[in-house]
This record gives structure tokens, C-alpha cells and sequence, in this order.
């Protein structure tokens, strides 16, 4: 039977399956397959991927196997490779080729939000975050036209870091510490779009003290909880939101592309998500 799954740890929570379930339904794929969720971790990932068999139509990667996949697979898009991580694998006549979709979420979440509210084009954005995910938003933030970008960190460095993706996209960043409270308050208060890629409650203290515009945007990529402290300042002040589960629906979107070939029905795709 032919398959597709999501692999990483912990797994039990994702709405992969769901999203994936009802875009390949909308795609006429039938009946014959099945969407597997998989426990994987970084011990575990070299064996689980030499162990695939000729019925797997793609794999959903999510953390914490993003960067260690990247070693493990024959080819990565050169996005993927620029980026520094991997969330999607379609393998082809026993060649796995490693793709990255969440900089294309990042970009339909942000750009639709924005359009909705009719924003002008931005040219300022903070990222909260050094990693995975930081990385894709840098990447995204170039396709929207965002010449200046400043990230604010715990720390910065390691061969995943935000610095090396930086470095590859031919992009400057502006590093900032958490530890710098005054900068981060104003760095914040100054960019047209602010993208936290900070796990839940991390940035909560920061949020109590914003008072963002009605112009400026906020992604804040977690989408269990939906309303993040973040994602309540900038609602309570007028200010355009694009929610993360808005990025994870465009990110399987394009993820079922690059496996079926077909263009899924995304509204179809958001019927299935938990409100």
C-alpha cells in the first residue's frame, strides 16, 4: 500500500495528518494509501530512513530531525540547502531529495494577512529566534522585499544558525541579545513585521509591553495555543496578525504538491483544523 507520514518527536499532537488526509482526498488520490504519524528521533532517524520501503510517497519532517536529515538524504533543493534544514522528503526512483516548505507557509500567511488589512509594502522585520525556523523567516522575509532585518536571540551561533543561513541567502542581519531589553524594545517597536519563532511563553514578558500599530504585522509560528501573548497585544491594539496555523496550512500544502504532483483544495485543508 502506498503511503506518506510525518516523522519527528514528540509526534503524537501534529495536525499533519489531518491537513494531509483531507488535501490528498481533495486530489482524487483514492482509497489506496494511507498517512502513517511516525515517532522519530535524531538516534533513530538513519535507520528509519534505510529502512523505507518502495510505498513511501513522501515524508512530513518536523523537529527535531529538520537539520540532521539534511546529511542523511541524496539530494536538497537549494533552498532547503541554503536555509539549513529540511521538512519535506519525496523520494524518486530510490532517491530521496529533501525540500524546504516552510518558507513558502511563512510568505502566504504573512502576505495574506497583510493584504487583507491592505498594509503598504513592508521594509523592516524582527525575528524572535536563531534557529530552524529563524532561518526559513529570513528566507521568507526576502521574497516579501524586507531590506533590513534584525534578530534578536538568546545567542547566536552553531552550524544551524540563523548567522550561516544568513550567509548563504547573501543577506545582513543585525544580531541583537535578549539580554539588550531597551534595543529589543525598540527593535521591536520599529519593524513593520515582527515573525516570533519562539516557543510558547518564552516571549510573553515582551509581549505585556508592546503596544504595536495598526500597519504592523505579527507571525507568531505557534499555532497550539493560537492566541499567544503575542498574538493578544497585537489583536488588542488593531494590529494585522497572521497565525501560525495559517503558515503550517500553506507549508502541507505546497509539502502535497511536491508529493502528488496536484494542487490540493486548501480551503478544503482548512475545514479540518481545530478551531
Amino acid at each position: 500500500m502506498s503511503w506518506a507520514g510525518v516523522i519527528g518527536s514528540p509526534i503524537e499532537h501534529s495536525l499533519s495528518p489531518l491537513l494531509h488526509r483531507a488535501a490528498w482526498d481533495s486530489v482524487g488520490v483514492g482509497s489506496d494509501w494511507t498517512y502513517r504519524t511516525i515517532e522519530v528521533t535524531k538516534e533513530t532517524l538513519p535507520s528509519f530512513l534505510s529502512s523505507l520501503d518502495s510505498g513511501c510517497l513522501g515524508l512530513s519532517v518536523t523537529m527535531p530531525c529538520k537539520q540532521d536529515i539534511m546529511s542523511l538524504i541524496d539530494v536538497c533543493d537549494p533552498l532547503a540547502q541554503a536555509v539549513g534544514s529540511v521538512n519535506t522528503v519525496v523520494p524518486s526512483s530510490g532517491v530521496l531529495t529533501g525540500f524546504n516548505t516552510d518558507v513558502h507557509g511563512i510568505v502566504m500567511a504573512i502576505d495574506q494577512a497583510r493584504a487583507r488589512r491592505g498594509c503598504d509594502a513592508p521594509h523592516s522585520a524582527v525575528i524572535l529566534g536563531s534557529g530552524a525556523t529563524a532561518a526559513s523567516s529570513l528566507a521568507a522575509l526576502g521574497t516579501l522585499g524586507i531590506t533590513h532585518t534584525t534578530v534578536i536571540a538568546r545567542r547566536f551561533g552553531g552550524p544551524g544558525s540563523i548567522v550561516v543561513a544568513a550567509m548563504r541567502l547573501g543577506v545582513e542581519i543585525d544580531q541583537v541579545l535578549f539580554a539588550d531589553h531597551e534595543r529589543v524594545m525598540r527593535e521591536i517597536a520599529s519593524a513593520d513585521i515582527l515573525i516570533s519563532t519562539l516557543p510558547a511563553h518564552i516571549d510573553d514578558d515582551i509581549a505585556k509591553q508592546l503596544s504595536p500599530s495598526t500597519d504592523q504585522c505579527l507571525l507568531d509560528v505557534i499555532y497550539s495555543p493560537r492566541d499567544t501573548q503575542l498574538v493578544q497585544a497585537y489583536e488588542a491594539n488593531g494590529a494585522c496578525v497572521a497565525y501560525g496555523v495559517e503558515m503550517l496550512l500553506h507549508q502541507a500544502h505546497l509539502q502535497v504538491q511536491l508529493m502528488t504532483g496536484k494542487n490540493a483544495d486548501v480551503e478544503a485543508m482548512r475545514q479540518v483544523i481545530p478551531q
